[in-house]
């Protein structure tokens, strides 16, 4: 392999990995003033202007905890359990094109850490391992309540997957293809997905938000019934790798809407924009563009938070596979009809 691809790919994995962790950090800073503005309360201001330096804080707070280990027979596992949900959180930014080429030192240089044919069938290999993450460490934290909480998310988490999947495969039937680089490429302009696949959207955005314990579906997580919920038993850093790989999964959740259905980078004008400012400059207005999209997705995730009530497990449950899961098949077939229609086969 080339020397150069292998360095262009290593510092571009870099700068992923410290974005996310980056946008992980500061989400919890803007869902603490979301919160806020919408309870109509000031939020985080004391560290640094405006609280700009709460997420610092809280990451020394989190490492100068005592690290505390349960009675437990499976201390190895009780580690491995957080480990799993940080890294299946990460894993799956990279299939994900975070912008157009850029032509740098006379190099195309390609804004994807790997193009892989298959790339949605990498994303939900990598989201179904992360169940194990939360079932691993609520069973091997030896304690009732977490043990519950462990259960109810990996129940949750299967049945959303099945419909999130059924939703993916109408997409899949009109885009013809499993790479995120050329559902994104197909979406260039306005010929964006979410005009073709409206219900569609709709059955992923739900399942995205079961997906990643947000509420209305946080029921792993519940104080009032379960008090932290699978991660009771932890502190420290362990427990904080639960916190970022709940941010980091809305951030990469929002990435993964966006570019499946909101055009990814693409916005109108771009090719006027190639033509009149360079290829370049209308590729890093791309990105800037993408960035904007999962912005307000991950604002859409903190105000549903603070909006809509927590389900009843027995309503998250017949919402997944009684409503979620027929109408996921019905607009299989809908689209099926309207793809044979429209090429005159029907």
């Amino acid at each position: 392999m080339d020397q150069a691809i292998i360095i262009e790919k290593g510092i571009f994995i870099v700068v992923i990995f410290a974005i996310t962790m980056l946008f992980a950090m500061y989400e919890t800073l803007a869902e603490r003033k979301i919160a806020a503005w919408l309870q109509d309360r000031i939020g985080p201001n004391r560290a640094g202007k405006g609280g700009i330096l709460q997420p610092l804080a809280d990451g020394l707070k989190l490492f100068s905890k005592e690290e505390f280990f349960p009675n437990t027979p499976n201390k190895f596992l009780f580690i491995v359990g957080p480990a799993i949900s940080m890294s299946t959180a990460l894993m799956t930014s990279a299939v994900i094109p975070w912008g157009d080429k850029l032509h740098i030192f006379g190099r195309d240089v390609i804004l994807q850490a790997t193009d892989i044919d298959v790339a949605m069938l990498y994303v939900f290999g990598v989201l179904s391992v992360g169940v194990y993450g939360i079932m691993i460490g609520g069973w091997a934290s030896n304690n009732k309540f977490s043990l519950m909480s462990a259960m109810r998310a990996s129940s949750q988490m299967i049945s959303y997957e099945v419909a999130m999947g059924l939703a993916l495969i109408a997409l899949i039937m009109m885009t013809e293809s499993l790479s995120l680089r050329e559902i994104a490429e197909g979406q260039h302009g306005w010929r964006w997905n979410i005009l073709y696949q409206p219900v569609g959207f709709l059955i992923f955005l739900v399942c995205s938000f079961a997906e990643t314990n947000r509420t209305p579906f946080d029921l792993a997580e519940c104080e009032a019934e379960l008090i932290g919920g699978y991660h009771t038993e932890y502190s420290s850093m362990k427990m904080g790798f639960y916190l970022f790989a709940e941010y980091a999964s809305m951030f990469i959740s929002s990435t993964i809407l966006a570019v499946l259905y909101f055009g990814a980078y693409n916005y109108p004008g771009m090719d006027w924009m190639a033509e009149n400012a360079g290829a370049n400059v209308a590729n890093i207005i791309g990105i800037f563009v993408l960035f904007g999209k999962i912005c307000a997705f991950i604002f859409l995730y903190m105000w549903v938070r603070w909006t809509v009530p927590r389900f009843r497990y027995d309503q998250l449950m017949k919402l997944g596979w009684k409503m979620l899961i027929p109408l996921a098949i019905a607009n299989i077939i809908i689209t099926g009809i309207v793809i044979l229609l429209s090429d005159g086969k029907l």
